[in-house]
């Protein structure tokens, strides 16, 4: 017997939802009782690609969208953002019908954008009703007040709950419970079981070459790490170290020029590296952003990091740092506090310091294939009691 899954992430920015789904598609290929697996990754940029899927998979990349001063729009076509989502959710539609998955896996945006995925969710329900719909969640969604306020747009429970079989959360609960925080509608909560964070088991790909001992500054997409960068480029190298600064593939070509302007003659700028997590493993302290992936892949790590949130858009990271500031996983750097200074300080008194992050639930990879499995065999109520996941 052969599994078919389809993860779904909507990527109207950066990468993270894209790199989120594609450990899971990896963890999945890995772990599901011996059984092999071929799976649909489908996602809304086409630099996906350049991510190698598991054996068994391939890729479906939508028309893409992006956020506009509005909402979202639609990023490359010359059409209007509904005629953006129809194109989207009829492909996806489309694909579903023909592929005929035993498992989809919605990443974060329960209907996509535009409530493009609905149609086809609802065509399952009927057409193949074994097929399970999961919503997969990330440790933190935004503070309870815009959180509550997108539920409501898609008319919370009652319109979601015939539509999902679970709700995978990839935090620890002891770090930040967004069904206590009220992020997630009531009614949904006992759907929901924490995975723990999607860190440990991740696949290291080829590392950039560097000199060591080395500091690392990585601010992910880049899109929105230009401040960081800079400021980061432009601090004091601790004595006998070298600085790699990745400034990522969606940072402007100009925000780049700023950023090698601002670098100290032993600080050596990048636009992208095969994989950040090899270089973390070795680097002697981390300043980052506080993006879930990049927090994830920090987490396999004992190395120090300082955290400086985006604070656009929404208040996740800044809540996912402070979190994790609070059990001394991580430093965290305020927005009014990035300057070269204050990051060269840090540099100087945590390199080399080890950091212990045993204590956090990172083993979600591991997990994941379990619950999976307990879907698949008809269960679709998990619950958790005294920190265990058992069938209810």
């Amino acid at each position: 017997m052969t599994i078919r899954i389809v993860l779904y992430s909507h990527d109207s920015a950066g990468l993270g939802h894209i790199r989120r789904n594609l450990a899971l598609a990896h963890a999945l290929s890995a772990g599901l009782n011996g059984e092999a697996v071929t799976g649909l990754l489908v996602a809304g940029r086409p630099e996906a690609t350049r991510f190698r899927p598991p054996h068994g998979w391939d890729w479906l990349i939508l028309p893409g969208v992006t956020h506009g001063e509005d909402g979202y729009r639609s990023r490359e076509l010359r059409v209007d953002v509904s005629t953006a989502t129809r194109l989207r959710g009829a492909a996806f539609r489309s694909a579903v019908r023909a592929f005929r998955p035993d498992m989809v896996v919605i990443d974060r945006h329960p209907l996509g954008v535009g409530r493009e995925l609905e149609g086809a969710l609802r065509t399952l329900r009927v057409e193949q009703p074994d097929c399970r719909i999961v919503l997969g969640l990330r440790d933190v969604l935004d503070a309870p007040a815009p959180a509550g306020a997108e539920w409501h747009a898609l008319g919370g429970a009652r319109t979601l709950r015939p539509l999902l079989d679970a709700v995978w959360v990839y935090g620890d609960p002891r770090i930040h419970d967004l069904t206590a925080t009220g992020e997630l509608p009531e009614d949904l909560n006992d759907l929901v079981t924490h995975t723990g964070y999607l860190a440990e088991g991740r696949i290291d790909g080829v590392a950039h070459e560097v000199g060591e001992p080395y500091v690392l500054t990585t601010v992910g997409g880049g899109a929105d790490g230009t401040e960081l960068a800079i400021a980061a480029a432009a601090a004091p190298v601790p004595d006998g170290h070298e600085h790699l600064v990745v400034t990522g593939p969606q940072m402007s070509a100009g925000d780049r020029r700023r950023v090698r302007a601002a670098a100290t003659p032993r600080t050596q700028v990048v636009r992208r590296v095969p994989d950040a997590l090899p270089l973390m493993r070795r680097a002697s302290a981390v300043v980052c952003m506080g993006g879930y992936n990049t927090i994830c892949e920090l987490m396999t790590t004992r190395t120090p990091a300082l955290v400086a949130p985006r604070t656009q858009r929404r208040d996740e990271q800044r809540i996912r740092a402070s979190a994790l500031a609070r059990a001394g996983a991580v430093d965290t750097l305020a927005p009014w506090q990035i300057d070269a200074g204050a990051i060269g300080e840090w540099f100087a008194s945590n390199i080399g310091r080890a950091v212990a992050r045993d204590a956090i639930a990172r083993d979600g990879l591991e997990r994941v294939p379990l619950l999976a499995e307990t879907l698949l065999a008809g269960d679709a109520r998990m619950s958790e009691e005294g920190g265990e996941r058992v069938a209810s």
